[in-house]
């Protein structure tokens, strides 16, 4: 008799955006007329560069030739891509990475949902908290932990809590760990690491033998110049540390699809018996395995990202929703509202008015204003008393949102 993975039972019922989506329909269907502004999916909403465009026509028209057509791509990337972010993306801040170590994916959410697959179930399993959330649900329908307990974690991660208290920046944690998850700048909290605060976990991976799983989908956005970029400038990185990149929230990929992953080919892990293999090679073995390659047009407009026009265009769009940002922080702030990130990162952490949950405030800003967010409280239990806005919408609605919560006395 055929039977379910019991893993995926242990999942919430319900995905976060999934519930957020049921509570704006149903309020639409209430409220038919309501003008709802959307700043709660991290969705991006503007159109794909020029150079990006002309570059994906191009290609599709070679898809058209005889002469010119492609059929199965190499699973790890053209190396016309890869080769264009090993120079672009590391070479240029002086960062050692080859084009051999680039994977080229369909999403950074993929890789990063994917890449437990290749780890023994007994690993132990540190997240921040809050947390994306693919980083824990992908671990519990692998079967890495035990069911949800009553303050809303997963029996065998361990959270590492990430609140006004300690800054945001997540503590070290107290018993040994194998995989870490860390995201920043960091989504949903805005924040950022130091190079200084990043070079502690490296050291702590170092010591314990520890591999760190860094998503850096958002480092497109850092402003201050202390903020690393990528995982790799610090010293030591390359033996612990695989980094997931994303062509999402730089260049407006979100339906087009294009990523990477970078596996170093110092990083190695044991087996039973003590004995080292790459993991580069384990990763590229289930690629292939598994994955067919992003096509030949996504591919050929990814690699326009690179060029002048593209990366002009990029920080167009860049500065524009970090505008957004700077209209929401300074909104937030003449409401009385306490708040974080929009800095570095697109994203806008508030802390909710007191005796008020973010469920609660959720609804408030959906009813009173018109205006969607994501409770923090659906990105882990220390996201609880919190709630997420982005900086993805237009300027014109973000203005227009933030005149209606401004209306609100709290």
């Amino acid at each position: 008799m055929v039977t379910v993975n019991e893993n995926y039972l242990l999942l919430k019922s319900s995905y976060i955006f999934s519930e957020i989506n049921r509570r704006v329909e149903e309020f639409q269907t209430r409220n038919p007329d309501a003008d709802i502004i959307r700043m709660g999916i991290g969705d991006v909403t503007r159109p794909l560069p020029g150079a990006v465009v002309e570059a994906f026509h191009r290609a599709v028209d070679e898809m058209a030739g005889e002469e010119t057509f492609r059929g199965y791509g190499p699973e790890q990337g053209y190396p016309f891509l890869r080769e264009a972010i090993a120079e672009n993306d590391y070479a240029s801040r002086g960062v050692d990475v080859t084009p051999d170590e680039i994977f080229i994916s369909d999403g950074a959410k993929c890789d990063t949902g994917n890449i437990q697959e290749i780890f023994g179930l007994d690993n132990v399993v540190a997240v921040t908290d809050p947390v994306y959330p693919v980083y824990v649900e992908s671990n519990v329908m692998a079967g890495r932990t035990g069911p949800m307990d009553e303050s809303g974690r997963y029996e065998g991660l361990v959270y590492l809590p990430c609140t006004e208290e300690n800054d945001f920046i997540p503590p070290l944690p107290e018993e040994k760990v194998d995989l870490i998850y860390l995201c920043y700048p960091n989504n949903p909290t805005g924040t950022a690491l130091t190079h200084k605060q990043l070079a502690e976990w490296v050291d702590y991976a170092r010591d314990a033998g520890s591999i760190i799983l860094f998503d850096a989908a958002y480092e497109a956005y850092i402003q201050e110049d202390n903020i690393p970029h990528s995982i790799y400038e610090i010293e030591g990185a390359r033996e612990v540390a695989v980094e997931f990149r994303s062509f999402s929230k730089n260049a407006g990929f979100t339906g087009t699809r294009c990523a990477f992953t970078v596996v170093p080919e110092e990083l190695e892990v044991p087996d039973s018996e003590g004995k080292m293999h790459a993991l580069k090679d384990l990763w590229n073995r289930r690629q292939t395995t598994k994955f067919n390659g992003v096509s030949y047009p996504v591919q050929r407009a990814a690699e326009a990202v690179y060029t002048p026009e593209g990366q002009r265009e990029i920080r167009e769009s860049i500065d524009y929703y970090m505008e957004n940002a700077k209209i929401i922080r300074e909104s937030l702030e003449k409401a009385g509202l306490r708040y974080y990130g929009g800095v570095n990162a697109p994203y806008i952490w508030i802390r909710t008015p007191e005796g008020m949950d973010s469920w609660q405030f959720f609804d408030r800003l959906l009813n009173d204003a018109e205006v969607v967010g994501t409770p923090g409280v659906g990105f882990g239990p220390s996201g609880e008393g919190y709630f997420r806005l982005t900086a993805f919408n237009s300027l014109k609605n973000t203005v227009r949102a933030m005149e209606r919560l401004s209306e609100l006395s709290f």
